[in-house]
Order: C-alpha cells, then sequence, then structure tokens
C-alpha cells in the first residue's frame, strides 16, 4: 500500500508527524487503474471510495478525515478545519493545524510536496506539477504555512517521486517558461530534447525560502509501481499524505 513512509514521534510538548506515500498496489480498481487508484475521474467511483477508506484506515483515521482537494494545476490554497461539507476545494494546495485530519496531494507525474513545521503545529500538502511550479504554487504554500503560524526555516518538506527531467520532454518554449521562474527545472531528454525537471525546481523553490528538504527518489514513468500517466495515458493517481499526530502531553 505505501511506497515510502516516515514518522516523527511526539516529544517535548510537540506532535509527531506521520508522511506518507502510496503505491498503486493493494486496491480495488481494475485495470487499467489496478489497483489503489486514490483519483482521477475515470475509474468506478465505488472503487476510488474503497480504496481511500482502505488508506484512512491504515493511517488510523476515519474516512472523512483523509482529505483530497479538487486539483486544477493553480495556485490557490485552502485552509481545512475540519471534514469537508460540501464538494472538495478547487485548489492545489492545503494547511492544516489540527492532529485529527490527514492531507492528500495526487499526482501521476506531478510533484507532491508535503509541508510541516512540528514547532507550530502546522502541515500542508500540496500538488505542484509544470503548471503550478510556473504559478508558484509552493511558494504560495509556504506563505500559507506561515500564515498559520508556521515558520518555514523551521519547516520540513518531503518532495515525492514524480516524473524525472529525462522522461519530460517538452516544446522548447514551455521549457524556457518554466526555466524565466526557476532556472534549474531547465533540463534535456534522454534524447538530448527540451525537457522540465519539476522536481528540481519545486526542490529550488523550497530551498529559497529556507525550508530543509527531503527528496523521496523515484520516476513515475521510470516505476512500475506507481501511477503515470506520461506512460500509461488513462490511469490512476497515487497520493502523497501528511498528519500530525498528537503531542505526548509533556
Amino acid at each position: 500500500m505505501f511506497f515510502w513512509t516516515h514518522e516523527v514521534a511526539p516529544a517535548r510538548g510537540r506532535p509527531g508527524v506521520r508522511f506518507a506515500i502510496t503505491t498503486r498496489h493493494g486496491g480495488a480498481s481494475a485495470p487499467p487503474f489496478d489497483s489503489l487508484n486514490l483519483g482521477g475521474r475515470l475509474d468506478r467511483p465505488v472503487a476510488v471510495e474503497a480504496n481511500r477508506t482502505a488508506v484512512a484506515a491504515a493511517l488510523d483515521l476515519p474516512r472523512e478525515r483523509l482529505l483530497f482537494m479538487d486539483q486544477c494545476h493553480g495556485a490557490d490554497v485552502a485552509r481545512a478545519d475540519g471534514p469537508w461539507t460540501g464538494p472538495a476545494p478547487r485548489v492545489d494546495a492545503l494547511v492544516t493545524a489540527r492532529d485529527d485530519l490527514a492531507l492528500a496531494a495526487l499526482t501521476a507525474d506531478c510533484v507532491p510536496v508535503l509541508l510541516a513545521d512540528r514547532a507550530a503545529g502546522v502541515v500542508a500538502a500540496v500538488h505542484a506539477g509544470r503548471p503550478g511550479l510556473v504559478a508558484r504554487v509552493v511558494d504560495r504554500a509556504v506563505d500559507a504555512l506561515a500564515e498559520a503560524g508556521g515558520n518555514p526555516c523551521a519547516a520540513v518538506a518531503v518532495v515525492g517521486p514524480s516524473v524525472c527531467g529525462r522522461c519530460y520532454e517538452v516544446p522548447e518554449g514551455m521549457r524556457d517558461e518554466a526555466a524565466a521562474v526557476v532556472p534549474a527545472s531547465a533540463t534535456v531528454s534522454w534524447t538530448g530534447t527540451p525537457a522540465v525537471d519539476v522536481g528540481a525546481g519545486v526542490v529550488a523553490q523550497l530551498a529559497a525560502r529556507g525550508v530543509a528538504v527531503t527528496w523521496v527518489p523515484g520516476c513515475t514513468r521510470e516505476d512500475a509501481d506507481l501511477f503515470s500517466y506520461r506512460r500509461d495515458g488513462d490511469t490512476g493517481r497515487f497520493a502523497a499524505i501528511v498528519r500530525l499526530l498528537p503531542g505526548d502531553g509533556s
């Protein structure tokens, strides 16, 4: 079910944090969404909901407290103060100071980013594709973390697997647009054609804000354990998830 997990236990009155990135295995979806598809609009809704319920249970949460976004390749951020009472907000980043919620960002080649400031008790989840990189969704999320009481220089970020620069061939003008915002994102593909390394661009944006980064290795197009739109076309979505854990009370 999980491609990568990391947990920091509560200590000295501070909450803990749980980070998780799901794999594509262990769910209820049929091909081509097999099997732990957590998003997308083409799979059977009952299968997606069963998969989300299973992941929530693995995180020790009721299903309604595992929060997803209606992602739109933008740069808007929403604050989560409880389970959604209607449709999920149409944003590409979520922030919360609640320890009874988990925030999820769905991807199938884009870059998932998880942020946490334990001292302040604030976390965020971000979906950053190439359009989001250019629109500075990561900066907007870091700003939202600060507005919620966090300190970017005390925060940590987990950058999840995405399509690597060698596999993300784009027109030259598209690479130039990304490079004008983040020079580190400009690269070439395996065959020497223009390409964008969105992950490298995201890491550069985080570093510029003083955020410490853990970059989980992996290329979605090259790793069959992860969903990849570039590789497969119609496919599912995996999730990067962050949750505050209640403090120990000391």
